[in-house]
């Protein structure tokens, strides 16, 4: 079986590049040559929790991009820190705390989804954040999913 790791344009329905993961290795350095071939200048680059790395954040921003990573336990103390920001903030009705939040609610096949969004730039106080290039934003999505009697709710960050 082959393994791929794969660049999008989800706008434009397009696949940009592709890199072949070696059997020996993972979908970190993987993503770094893939990279590598992309042009990032004014680019937003998302990636899920596997590419959240120090070094990849560094590569983004050195090929003159921007990323939005997934953060997961993956980054231990950064990604407990955020929790709590957020928790906190949440606790306190983000009184005094800068920030921007949307919400959106899609209905259809037979489900009905709510998302609530938060980013706040609170990031120079977080365990580790001199690591991480050029870390400005911070956000945490909740979802909220109904189908039939049976809601689930997630948070991501």
């Amino acid at each position: 079986m082959i393994h791929i790791v794969s660049a999008w344009a989800s706008q434009n329905r397009l696949v940009l590049g592709q890199q072949k993961v070696n059997e020996k290795s993972n979908e970190i350095t993987a993503i770094s040559k893939l990279l590598q071939v992309l042009d990032l200048k004014g680019a937003a680059v998302s990636i899920d929790a596997m590419g959240c790395q120090t070094e990849i954040a560094a590569q983004i921003v050195a090929q003159q991009g921007d990323y939005v990573l997934a953060l997961k336990g993956n980054q231990g103390n950064l990604h407990q820190d955020v929790q709590q920001l957020f928790d906190h903030a949440r606790r306190q009705n983000f009184r005094g705390i800068e920030h921007d939040f949307y919400q959106t609610q899609e209905q259809g096949h037979g489900r009905q989804e709510n998302r609530r969004y938060w980013v706040m730039g609170n990031t120079e106080y977080l365990i580790g954040a001199e690591n991480w290039a050029k870390l400005t934003t911070i956000g945490c999505v909740e979802s909220q999913r109904q189908v039939g009697d049976k809601i689930t709710s997630e948070k991501r960050y």
